[in-house]
């Protein structure tokens, strides 16, 4: 699939200039969440797979598991 019109219309509308020597990368990035995006509409959801309704942040001092 060409990404590259839904590239150019996210750039214009994020304000963002792509250079001839970035746009390789970004269409190699862009191909390469495009697929992961494919391998996780693949998987089947049910109601419990449902995220939680609170978000509760851990802070940098809890990260690593330590007490």
């Amino acid at each position: 699939m060409d990404h590259q019109p839904y590239i150019d219309a996210a750039a214009a509308t994020l304000g963002l200039q792509i250079t001839p020597q970035q746009r390789p990368g970004v269409t190699l990035f862009f191909n390469m969440a495009a697929n992961m995006a494919g391998l996780l509409e693949g998987l089947p959801l049910t109601p419990a797979d449902e995220s939680g309704a609170i978000f509760v942040p851990v802070g940098p001092d809890r990260a690593g598991g330590g007490a």
